[in-house]
């Protein structure tokens, strides 16, 4: 039987995120990518759904006409869509969405083929609410740390598009250096959520359970006082379990 190809498991996972008792993504909220070699990537069109995304919902970019705009001061909008459209492998392809920029640069990560950016409504209410940067820093049970990591990556609200892929950039290396690991799980404050991993799995883990966490902390919350956290020293006591992480080989995380 023969493989799947990146395009077709990038379409799966574009799917099963767009699923609409998941409630991660409505209409065409939300965007996946899956990097195709050193040279392009794939992500989905600016307006396209990801719970029908078909091939020509999607669009191949070159990494090397998006990712030198993170380091551009200042562009109006008007150029930003013309390097967009730049960016195109085909010029018969639809226009990538404005957050292609930062699925470029998250793709150059190392172990990073995969990104999912999803709204999702439980996490949401977290996002735009005053425990955003406690639920992205603190954890609550075994598998949010398996799945999502010891902590995401907390981005503050910043306007979508060249501005919050220079934020994402900046946050996450803020993390990397601290943590010296890569995240895999970015929390956008009155915004979503972006996962990020080797394979369409690991994308998919990290949001659902993400959205898990959501869902007991809000609950938790609604007891009364703030949700019962893991410690620091607990947290990185599962992170570094051997059957923790031979369980997330076997879950291919």
């Amino acid at each position: 039987m023969s493989q799947p190809t990146d395009l077709e498991r990038l379409l799966r996972l574009s799917h099963e995120l767009g699923r609409e008792e998941r409630r991660l993504a409505m209409l065409g909220e939300g965007n996946t990518s899956v990097r195709l070699s050193d040279e392009t990537f794939r992500v989905k069109a600016s307006g396209s759904n990801l719970a029908s995304l078909s091939e020509a919902g999607t669009t191949e970019c070159r990494f090397d006409l998006l990712l030198p705009l993170l380091a551009a001061e200042q562009m109006d909008d008007l150029a930003i869509d013309e390097a967009l459209f730049a960016s195109r492998v085909s010029t018969e392809a639809k226009k990538p969405s404005v957050e292609a920029i930062f699925h470029a640069w998250l793709l150059t990560l190392p172990g990073v083929k995969f990104v999912g950016h999803t709204h999702p409504i439980a996490v949401n209410q977290l996002l735009c609410s005053k425990h955003a940067r406690t639920f992205a820093t603190r954890r609550l049970f075994p598998d949010e740390i398996v799945c999502c990591g010891v902590e995401s990556v907390f981005v503050p609200y910043t306007d979508p598009g060249l501005k919050l892929s220079q934020a994402i950039k900046a946050a996450v290396e803020e993390y990397i250096a601290r943590l010296s690991r890569a995240p895999r799980i970015i929390l956008l404050e009155n915004h979503g959520l972006i996962a990020l991993g080797p394979s369409p799995e690991s994308v998919l883990a990290a949001s659902l359970m993400a959205t898990k966490a959501a869902e007991i902390f809000v609950g938790a919350a609604a007891l009364g006082g703030e949700p019962q956290f893991l410690t620091p020293e607990q947290v990185e006591r599962i992170a570094g379990r051997p059957d923790e992480h031979y369980r997330q080989k076997a879950l291919g995380l």
